[in-house]
Protein backbone atom coordinates (compact mmCIF):
# COMPACT_ATOMS: atom_id res chain seq x y z
CA UNK A 1 0.00 0.00 0.00
CA UNK A 2 1.31 3.46 -0.92
CA UNK A 3 2.40 5.42 2.14
CA UNK A 4 2.27 9.17 2.76
CA UNK A 5 5.46 11.04 1.85
CA UNK A 6 7.91 11.51 4.76
CA UNK A 7 9.37 15.00 4.30
CA UNK A 8 8.51 17.22 7.32
CA UNK A 9 10.97 18.78 9.81
CA UNK A 10 10.55 20.49 13.21
CA UNK A 11 10.19 23.93 11.63
CA UNK A 12 7.49 22.56 9.35
CA UNK A 13 5.55 21.24 12.33
CA UNK A 14 5.81 24.57 14.13
CA UNK A 15 4.53 26.53 11.13
CA UNK A 16 1.77 23.96 10.68
CA UNK A 17 0.72 24.21 14.35
CA UNK A 18 1.00 27.97 14.73
CA UNK A 19 -0.07 28.68 11.18
CA UNK A 20 -3.19 26.55 11.58
CA UNK A 21 -4.01 28.38 14.81
CA UNK A 22 -3.58 32.08 13.98
CA UNK A 23 -5.67 33.27 11.06
CA UNK A 24 -7.37 36.61 10.41
CA UNK A 25 -9.70 36.77 13.40
CA UNK A 26 -7.45 39.49 14.86
CA UNK A 27 -8.47 41.69 11.91
CA UNK A 28 -11.91 40.46 10.84
CA UNK A 29 -13.63 40.11 14.24
CA UNK A 30 -11.54 42.33 16.53
CA UNK A 31 -14.68 44.39 17.16
CA UNK A 32 -16.36 41.23 18.50
CA UNK A 33 -13.40 40.47 20.79
CA UNK A 34 -13.32 43.98 22.24
CA UNK A 35 -17.12 44.01 22.53
CA UNK A 36 -16.96 40.79 24.52
CA UNK A 37 -14.22 41.73 26.94
CA UNK A 38 -12.72 45.14 26.36
CA UNK A 39 -8.91 45.43 26.08
CA UNK A 40 -7.96 43.92 29.43
CA UNK A 41 -10.74 41.35 29.30
CA UNK A 42 -9.53 40.29 25.86
CA UNK A 43 -5.90 40.04 26.93
CA UNK A 44 -6.73 38.11 30.09
CA UNK A 45 -9.16 35.82 28.26
CA UNK A 46 -6.56 34.72 25.70
CA UNK A 47 -3.75 34.60 28.27
CA UNK A 48 -5.73 32.43 30.70
CA UNK A 49 -7.00 30.28 27.87
CA UNK A 50 -3.46 29.74 26.59
CA UNK A 51 -2.15 28.75 30.02
CA UNK A 52 -5.04 26.32 30.45
CA UNK A 53 -4.16 24.73 27.11
CA UNK A 54 -0.56 23.95 28.11
CA UNK A 55 -1.49 20.70 29.93
CA UNK A 56 -3.48 19.64 26.87
CA UNK A 57 -0.52 20.51 24.66
CA UNK A 58 1.72 18.40 26.90
CA UNK A 59 -0.61 15.41 26.58
CA UNK A 60 -0.69 15.76 22.80
CA UNK A 61 3.11 15.88 22.73
CA UNK A 62 3.23 12.56 24.61
CA UNK A 63 0.53 10.94 22.48
CA UNK A 64 1.90 11.90 19.07
CA UNK A 65 5.42 10.74 20.05
CA UNK A 66 4.02 7.36 21.12
CA UNK A 67 1.57 7.01 18.21
CA UNK A 68 2.63 9.01 15.13
CA UNK A 69 -0.64 8.34 13.29
CA UNK A 70 -2.49 10.70 10.93
CA UNK A 71 -5.68 9.65 12.70
CA UNK A 72 -4.68 11.69 15.76
CA UNK A 73 -7.53 11.59 18.28
CA UNK A 74 -9.12 8.70 16.39
CA UNK A 75 -6.07 6.53 17.05
CA UNK A 76 -5.69 7.63 20.67
CA UNK A 77 -9.29 6.92 21.60
CA UNK A 78 -9.39 3.66 19.61
CA UNK A 79 -6.68 2.25 21.87
CA UNK A 80 -8.77 2.49 25.05
CA UNK A 81 -12.39 3.21 24.07
CA UNK A 82 -15.05 1.53 21.84
CA UNK A 83 -15.13 2.38 18.15
CA UNK A 84 -18.19 4.61 18.59
CA UNK A 85 -16.22 6.93 20.87
CA UNK A 86 -13.30 6.92 18.47
CA UNK A 87 -15.48 7.82 15.51
CA UNK A 88 -17.39 10.52 17.37
CA UNK A 89 -14.13 12.13 18.49
CA UNK A 90 -12.67 12.07 14.99
CA UNK A 91 -15.85 13.46 13.46
CA UNK A 92 -15.93 16.39 15.90
CA UNK A 93 -12.24 17.20 15.39
CA UNK A 94 -12.74 17.05 11.65
CA UNK A 95 -15.43 19.70 12.09
CA UNK A 96 -13.05 21.86 14.17
CA UNK A 97 -10.48 21.95 11.35
CA UNK A 98 -12.69 21.78 8.32
CA UNK A 99 -15.05 24.57 9.33
CA UNK A 100 -12.14 27.03 9.34
CA UNK A 101 -11.65 26.53 5.60
CA UNK A 102 -14.92 28.16 4.42
CA UNK A 103 -14.46 30.78 7.18
CA UNK A 104 -11.18 31.86 5.59
CA UNK A 105 -12.56 31.63 2.07
CA UNK A 106 -15.32 34.07 3.05
CA UNK A 107 -12.91 36.32 4.96
CA UNK A 108 -10.79 36.73 1.82
CA UNK A 109 -13.63 38.57 0.13
CA UNK A 110 -14.06 40.92 3.11
CA UNK A 111 -10.36 41.80 3.24
CA UNK A 112 -10.10 42.28 -0.52
CA UNK A 113 -13.18 44.53 -0.51
CA UNK A 114 -11.62 46.69 2.20
CA UNK A 115 -8.70 47.29 -0.18
CA UNK A 116 -10.83 47.52 -3.32
CA UNK A 117 -14.35 48.72 -2.35
CA UNK A 118 -15.65 48.09 -5.86
CA UNK A 119 -15.63 44.38 -5.07
CA UNK A 120 -18.78 45.00 -3.00
CA UNK A 121 -20.88 44.93 -6.16
CA UNK A 122 -22.95 42.40 -8.13
CA UNK A 123 -24.98 41.17 -5.18
CA UNK A 124 -26.45 37.81 -6.17
CA UNK A 125 -28.38 36.82 -3.01
CA UNK A 126 -28.59 37.29 0.77
CA UNK A 127 -28.16 34.93 3.72
CA UNK A 128 -29.54 36.02 7.12
CA UNK A 129 -29.83 39.54 5.76
CA UNK A 130 -26.19 39.72 4.66
CA UNK A 131 -25.37 40.20 0.97
CA UNK A 132 -23.27 37.73 -0.99
CA UNK A 133 -21.31 39.39 -3.78
CA UNK A 134 -20.13 37.66 -6.94
CA UNK A 135 -16.52 38.97 -6.70
CA UNK A 136 -16.28 37.69 -3.12
CA UNK A 137 -17.41 34.25 -4.21
CA UNK A 138 -15.00 34.23 -7.15
CA UNK A 139 -12.03 35.05 -4.90
CA UNK A 140 -12.97 32.47 -2.28
CA UNK A 141 -13.59 29.74 -4.82
CA UNK A 142 -10.35 30.57 -6.62
CA UNK A 143 -8.30 30.32 -3.42
CA UNK A 144 -10.03 27.06 -2.49
CA UNK A 145 -9.15 25.59 -5.88
CA UNK A 146 -5.52 26.74 -5.53
CA UNK A 147 -5.02 25.16 -2.10
CA UNK A 148 -6.77 21.99 -3.20
CA UNK A 149 -4.31 21.68 -6.07
CA UNK A 150 -1.35 22.53 -3.81
CA UNK A 151 -2.24 19.81 -1.32
CA UNK A 152 -3.09 17.34 -4.05
CA UNK A 153 0.41 17.70 -5.50
CA UNK A 154 2.43 17.03 -2.32
CA UNK A 155 3.09 17.79 1.36
CA UNK A 156 6.55 19.28 0.75
CA UNK A 157 5.07 21.90 -1.55
CA UNK A 158 2.35 22.65 1.00
CA UNK A 159 4.88 22.85 3.89
CA UNK A 160 7.14 25.26 1.99
CA UNK A 161 4.14 27.48 1.32
CA UNK A 162 3.24 27.31 5.03
CA UNK A 163 6.76 28.26 6.14
CA UNK A 164 7.06 31.31 3.92
CA UNK A 165 3.65 32.71 4.80
CA UNK A 166 4.08 32.07 8.55
CA UNK A 167 7.41 33.87 8.93
CA UNK A 168 6.28 36.70 6.65
CA UNK A 169 3.25 37.28 8.90
CA UNK A 170 5.43 37.35 12.02
CA UNK A 171 7.76 39.88 10.37
CA UNK A 172 4.93 42.21 9.33
CA UNK A 173 3.35 41.82 12.77
CA UNK A 174 6.51 43.14 14.44
CA UNK A 175 6.54 46.12 12.05
CA UNK A 176 2.98 47.35 12.53
CA UNK A 177 2.90 46.72 16.30
CA UNK A 178 6.16 48.65 16.76
CA UNK A 179 4.85 51.69 14.88
CA UNK A 180 1.53 51.51 16.71
CA UNK A 181 3.29 51.44 20.08
CA UNK A 182 5.20 54.59 19.18
CA UNK A 183 2.05 56.57 18.29
CA UNK A 184 -0.59 55.30 20.73
CA UNK A 185 -1.41 56.19 24.31
CA UNK A 186 -2.48 54.50 27.54
CA UNK A 187 -5.38 56.99 27.66
CA UNK A 188 -7.08 54.95 24.95
CA UNK A 189 -7.48 51.84 27.14
CA UNK A 190 -10.35 52.82 29.48
CA UNK A 191 -12.73 51.28 30.09
CA UNK A 192 -10.62 48.16 30.56
CA UNK A 193 -13.63 45.81 30.47
CA UNK A 194 -16.78 45.85 28.36
CA UNK A 195 -18.87 44.23 31.14
CA UNK A 196 -17.95 43.29 34.69
CA UNK A 197 -14.38 41.91 34.84
CA UNK A 198 -15.53 38.30 35.35
CA UNK A 199 -18.12 38.34 32.56
CA UNK A 200 -15.72 40.10 30.19
CA UNK A 201 -13.00 37.49 30.66
CA UNK A 202 -15.56 34.66 30.47
CA UNK A 203 -17.02 35.85 27.17
CA UNK A 204 -13.56 35.96 25.60
CA UNK A 205 -12.50 32.66 27.15
CA UNK A 206 -15.46 30.99 25.41
CA UNK A 207 -13.99 31.64 21.95
CA UNK A 208 -10.38 30.82 22.81
CA UNK A 209 -10.72 27.12 21.82
CA UNK A 210 -11.71 28.12 18.29
CA UNK A 211 -8.94 30.66 17.81
CA UNK A 212 -6.33 28.44 19.54
CA UNK A 213 -7.26 25.27 17.69
CA UNK A 214 -4.33 24.22 15.55
CA UNK A 215 -1.45 23.26 17.84
CA UNK A 216 -2.71 19.68 17.85
CA UNK A 217 -2.75 19.62 14.03
CA UNK A 218 0.88 18.55 14.36
CA UNK A 219 -0.43 15.07 15.12
CA UNK A 220 -2.37 14.86 11.86
CA UNK A 221 0.85 15.01 9.82
CA UNK A 222 2.90 12.81 12.16
CA UNK A 223 3.18 10.06 9.53
CA UNK A 224 4.84 12.53 7.18
CA UNK A 225 7.90 13.28 9.36
CA UNK A 226 11.26 12.88 7.62
CA UNK A 227 13.23 9.70 8.42
CA UNK A 228 15.74 11.75 10.49
CA UNK A 229 13.02 13.36 12.62
CA UNK A 230 13.10 12.65 16.39
CA UNK A 231 9.86 12.21 18.30
CA UNK A 232 10.71 14.96 20.82
CA UNK A 233 10.33 17.47 18.01
CA UNK A 234 6.55 16.99 18.09
CA UNK A 235 6.35 18.21 21.70
CA UNK A 236 8.61 21.21 21.03
CA UNK A 237 6.56 22.26 18.01
CA UNK A 238 3.27 21.98 19.91
CA UNK A 239 4.38 23.97 22.97
CA UNK A 240 6.06 26.66 20.86
CA UNK A 241 2.91 27.02 18.76
CA UNK A 242 0.78 27.57 21.88
CA UNK A 243 3.18 30.08 23.45
CA UNK A 244 3.69 32.12 20.28
CA UNK A 245 -0.06 32.00 19.60
CA UNK A 246 -0.91 33.42 23.03
CA UNK A 247 1.71 36.15 22.67
CA UNK A 248 0.39 37.09 19.23
CA UNK A 249 -3.24 37.38 20.31
CA UNK A 250 -2.62 39.24 23.56
CA UNK A 251 -0.18 41.68 21.97
CA UNK A 252 -2.44 42.51 19.03
CA UNK A 253 -5.46 43.15 21.31
CA UNK A 254 -3.38 45.42 23.55
CA UNK A 255 -1.85 47.15 20.52
CA UNK A 256 -5.25 47.99 19.02
CA UNK A 257 -6.51 49.45 22.32
CA UNK A 258 -3.23 51.37 22.74
CA UNK A 259 -3.40 52.81 19.23
CA UNK A 260 -6.94 54.19 19.36
CA UNK A 261 -9.90 54.54 21.76
CA UNK A 262 -11.45 51.13 21.26
CA UNK A 263 -15.08 52.09 21.98
CA UNK A 264 -14.99 54.62 19.13
CA UNK A 265 -13.82 52.10 16.55
CA UNK A 266 -16.43 51.20 13.92
CA UNK A 267 -17.97 47.76 14.25
CA UNK A 268 -17.50 45.31 11.40
CA UNK A 269 -15.00 47.47 9.54
CA UNK A 270 -11.65 45.89 10.42
CA UNK A 271 -11.14 47.67 13.72
CA UNK A 272 -7.47 46.68 13.85
CA UNK A 273 -6.60 48.51 10.63
CA UNK A 274 -8.76 51.53 11.53
CA UNK A 275 -7.10 51.87 14.96
CA UNK A 276 -3.59 51.95 13.53
CA UNK A 277 -4.56 54.29 10.71
CA UNK A 278 -6.00 56.75 13.24
CA UNK A 279 -2.88 56.52 15.41
CA UNK A 280 -0.37 57.10 12.61
CA UNK A 281 -2.59 59.22 10.30
CA UNK A 282 -1.13 57.22 7.44
CA UNK A 283 -2.55 54.79 4.95
CA UNK A 284 0.64 52.76 4.53
CA UNK A 285 0.22 51.09 7.92
CA UNK A 286 -3.15 49.77 6.75
CA UNK A 287 -1.41 48.22 3.74
CA UNK A 288 1.08 46.47 6.05
CA UNK A 289 -1.72 45.14 8.27
CA UNK A 290 -3.79 43.95 5.33
CA UNK A 291 -0.72 42.33 3.80
CA UNK A 292 -0.13 40.45 7.06
CA UNK A 293 -3.79 39.48 7.17
CA UNK A 294 -3.82 38.14 3.63
CA UNK A 295 -0.70 36.05 4.24
CA UNK A 296 -2.15 34.86 7.54
CA UNK A 297 -5.36 33.88 5.79
CA UNK A 298 -3.41 31.82 3.27
CA UNK A 299 -1.42 29.94 5.90
CA UNK A 300 -4.33 29.23 8.25
CA UNK A 301 -6.48 28.09 5.34
CA UNK A 302 -3.68 25.83 4.15
CA UNK A 303 -2.93 24.50 7.64
CA UNK A 304 -6.53 23.60 8.37
CA UNK A 305 -6.87 22.13 4.90
CA UNK A 306 -3.91 19.84 5.64
CA UNK A 307 -5.29 18.81 9.06
CA UNK A 308 -8.89 18.25 7.94
CA UNK A 309 -7.90 16.27 4.83
CA UNK A 310 -5.64 14.01 6.95
CA UNK A 311 -8.42 13.35 9.45
CA UNK A 312 -10.90 12.58 6.68
CA UNK A 313 -8.26 10.31 5.13
CA UNK A 314 -7.80 8.54 8.48
CA UNK A 315 -11.56 8.04 8.89
CA UNK A 316 -11.71 6.47 5.45
CA UNK A 317 -8.62 4.32 5.99
CA UNK A 318 -10.16 2.88 9.16
CA UNK A 319 -13.45 2.16 7.39
CA UNK A 320 -15.45 4.61 9.51
CA UNK A 321 -16.64 6.51 6.43
CA UNK A 322 -16.35 5.79 2.71
CA UNK A 323 -13.13 3.70 2.41
CA UNK A 324 -12.11 5.39 -0.86
CA UNK A 325 -11.35 8.50 1.20
CA UNK A 326 -8.42 6.54 2.65
CA UNK A 327 -6.64 6.17 -0.69
CA UNK A 328 -3.12 7.57 -1.22
CA UNK A 329 -2.07 8.98 -4.60
CA UNK A 330 0.56 6.56 -5.99
CA UNK A 331 2.84 9.30 -7.33
CA UNK A 332 2.20 12.36 -5.13
CA UNK A 333 1.90 10.28 -1.93
CA UNK A 334 -0.96 12.49 -0.71
CA UNK A 335 -4.47 11.59 0.53
CA UNK A 336 -5.76 12.76 -2.81
CA UNK A 337 -9.42 11.73 -2.56
CA UNK A 338 -9.80 13.30 0.89
CA UNK A 339 -8.09 16.47 -0.34
CA UNK A 340 -10.51 16.82 -3.26
CA UNK A 341 -13.57 16.30 -1.07
CA UNK A 342 -12.43 18.85 1.51
CA UNK A 343 -12.03 21.33 -1.35
CA UNK A 344 -15.50 20.60 -2.73
CA UNK A 345 -17.17 20.86 0.71
CA UNK A 346 -15.34 24.13 1.45
CA UNK A 347 -16.59 25.64 -1.79
CA UNK A 348 -20.15 24.54 -1.04
CA UNK A 349 -20.31 25.95 2.51
CA UNK A 350 -18.69 29.28 1.66
CA UNK A 351 -21.74 30.02 -0.51
CA UNK A 352 -23.45 31.06 2.73
CA UNK A 353 -21.26 34.18 2.81
CA UNK A 354 -20.51 36.36 5.83
CA UNK A 355 -23.46 35.03 7.82
CA UNK A 356 -21.35 32.00 8.78
CA UNK A 357 -18.46 33.91 10.41
CA UNK A 358 -19.50 34.31 14.06
CA UNK A 359 -21.63 31.10 14.38
CA UNK A 360 -18.68 29.05 13.05
CA UNK A 361 -16.52 30.51 15.81
CA UNK A 362 -18.96 29.30 18.46
CA UNK A 363 -19.53 25.77 17.13
CA UNK A 364 -15.84 25.27 16.32
CA UNK A 365 -14.90 26.08 19.93
CA UNK A 366 -17.05 23.25 21.33
CA UNK A 367 -15.87 20.77 18.68
CA UNK A 368 -12.22 21.48 19.55
CA UNK A 369 -12.79 21.19 23.28
CA UNK A 370 -14.56 17.84 22.87
CA UNK A 371 -11.61 16.48 20.89
CA UNK A 372 -9.10 17.72 23.48
CA UNK A 373 -11.13 16.14 26.27
CA UNK A 374 -11.20 12.77 24.51
CA UNK A 375 -7.44 12.86 23.85
CA UNK A 376 -6.62 13.62 27.49
CA UNK A 377 -9.07 10.97 28.73
CA UNK A 378 -7.43 8.42 26.40
CA UNK A 379 -3.99 9.24 27.76
CA UNK A 380 -5.29 8.82 31.32
CA UNK A 381 -6.69 5.37 30.42
CA UNK A 382 -3.28 4.33 29.06
CA UNK A 383 -2.00 4.44 32.67
CA UNK A 384 1.13 6.59 32.36
CA UNK A 385 3.20 7.67 35.40
CA UNK A 386 1.16 9.28 38.24
CA UNK A 387 2.30 12.85 37.51
CA UNK A 388 1.41 12.50 33.85
CA UNK A 389 -1.98 11.04 34.79
CA UNK A 390 -2.55 14.13 36.94
CA UNK A 391 -1.76 16.38 33.96
CA UNK A 392 -4.25 14.37 31.90
CA UNK A 393 -6.93 14.93 34.55
CA UNK A 394 -6.25 18.69 34.43
CA UNK A 395 -6.57 18.58 30.64
CA UNK A 396 -9.92 16.77 30.86
CA UNK A 397 -11.26 19.26 33.40
CA UNK A 398 -10.14 22.25 31.31
CA UNK A 399 -11.81 20.84 28.20
CA UNK A 400 -15.02 20.04 30.07
CA UNK A 401 -15.10 23.58 31.41
CA UNK A 402 -14.75 24.97 27.89
CA UNK A 403 -17.66 22.84 26.68
CA UNK A 404 -19.90 23.78 29.62
CA UNK A 405 -19.29 27.50 29.03
CA UNK A 406 -21.16 27.16 25.74
CA UNK A 407 -23.65 24.44 26.70
CA UNK A 408 -25.13 25.68 29.99
CA UNK A 409 -27.99 28.11 29.33
CA UNK A 410 -27.41 30.23 32.45
CA UNK A 411 -23.85 31.19 31.42
CA UNK A 412 -23.58 34.41 29.37
CA UNK A 413 -22.58 33.74 25.77
CA UNK A 414 -24.04 30.22 25.66
CA UNK A 415 -25.16 28.56 22.41
CA UNK A 416 -28.12 30.06 20.63
CA UNK A 417 -30.81 27.94 18.99
CA UNK A 418 -29.12 28.25 15.56
CA UNK A 419 -25.80 27.01 16.91
CA UNK A 420 -27.46 24.00 18.54
CA UNK A 421 -29.18 23.28 15.22
CA UNK A 422 -25.86 23.50 13.36
CA UNK A 423 -24.16 21.16 15.83
CA UNK A 424 -27.07 18.71 15.73
CA UNK A 425 -27.01 18.71 11.93
CA UNK A 426 -23.30 17.87 11.96
CA UNK A 427 -23.86 15.00 14.41
CA UNK A 428 -26.75 13.68 12.30
CA UNK A 429 -24.60 13.83 9.14
CA UNK A 430 -21.82 11.91 10.89
CA UNK A 431 -24.22 9.22 12.11
CA UNK A 432 -25.72 8.84 8.64
CA UNK A 433 -22.37 8.49 6.88
CA UNK A 434 -21.09 6.00 9.45
CA UNK A 435 -24.25 3.89 9.28
CA UNK A 436 -24.21 3.77 5.47
CA UNK A 437 -20.54 2.79 5.46
CA UNK A 438 -21.21 0.01 7.97
CA UNK A 439 -24.20 -1.26 5.95
CA UNK A 440 -22.17 -1.25 2.72
CA UNK A 441 -19.34 -3.16 4.40
CA UNK A 442 -21.79 -5.70 5.80
CA UNK A 443 -23.42 -6.16 2.39
CA UNK A 444 -20.05 -6.68 0.72
CA UNK A 445 -19.09 -9.22 3.39
CA UNK A 446 -22.33 -11.13 2.83
CA UNK A 447 -21.71 -11.32 -0.92
CA UNK A 448 -18.21 -12.68 -0.39
CA UNK A 449 -19.49 -15.44 1.89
Amino acid sequence: MTQLARKLRVVDYFTLGWGTMVGVGWLVVMDDWLGRGGPLGGVLGFAIGGVLLLPIGYIYGQLVAAMPDAAGEIAYTAKVFPQAVSYATGWMMFLAYFIVCPWEAVALGRIAAFIFPRLDTFEIYRVAGRPVYLPHLALGLGLTALLTLLNYRGIRLSATFQNWTTFAVLGLFVIFVSFGAAHGSARNFPPLFSHTPFISVLLVLQIVPYFMTGFESVAKSAEEASPEFRSGGFFRAIVLAIVVGVLFYTIVIAAVAWASAWQKLPGGAFSTAVAFERALHARWIVSVILGAALLSLLKVFNGNFVASSRLLFALGRRGMVEPRLGQVHPRNQTPAVAVVWVGIATAAIMLAGEAILVPITEVGSVASALGWMAACASYYRMRPLPLRRAVAVVGVLVAIGMVLMKALPFIPGHFSLYEWIALAAWVALGCTLHRRTAEAAQAASSLET
